[in-house]
């Protein structure tokens, strides 16, 4: 029996398909981000942000920056379930880290942090939110509840030891 720890309001679940298979006979690290990315679509869903909402506002987000972290594998067949905390926000960013849990077992199996600006697709600038997705925003962190900083927010990639190092990533 699985104890349920899963951290974050979930926002998406589904099985891993047989293409998204590679050659080590796992999930292939695209299939993740994928997957994380149509998860960033159904939080939006959550937070108004539809194809309706963008054919009639022309306001829409983009991802600048996405880090994603890999923690156990998953296999073909295998049930999966992804939440969403929100970080921070502000009048025209979102920054969230999505959780990937095995369904069934229980473990985590990647994550990936990502920070969306809102966009007016006339102008191709960033454009502050509507008051209604910042109400439902304040609605979502009401929900999460009051989470710690995750361990894999903000991660910095590094060899800790390295045989071999840029000059300037030692220095800094």
């Amino acid at each position: 029996m699985m104890t349920d720890k899963r951290t974050g309001v979930t926002v998406s679940e589904g099985v891993v398909i047989p293409d998204w298979i590679d050659v080590n006979g796992h999930m292939n690290v695209a299939y993740y981000v994928l997957i994380f990315d149509r998860a960033v679509d159904d939080l939006w869903a959550r937070l108004g942000i539809t194809d309706e909402y963008i054919a009639t506002t022309r306001g829409s987000t983009f991802a600048v920056e996405n880090h994603v972290t890999w923690q156990r594998e998953l296999k073909e067949g295998e049930p999966y379930v992804v939440t969403s905390q929100l970080l921070a926000y502000d009048e025209k960013r979102i920054h969230q880290l999505q959780r990937m849990y095995h369904a069934d077992e229980g473990f985590l199996a990647a994550t990936g942090e990502w920070m969306n600006l809102h966009v007016n697709l006339d102008t191709r600038r960033v454009s502050p939110w509507p008051e209604q997705t910042l109400r439902e925003l304040a609605a979502l962190v009401t929900e999460q509840g009051d989470l710690p900083l995750p361990a894999e927010a903000g991660k910095k990639m590094q060899v800790k030891r390295p045989l071999f190092a840029n000059r300037e990533l030692i220095n800094g």
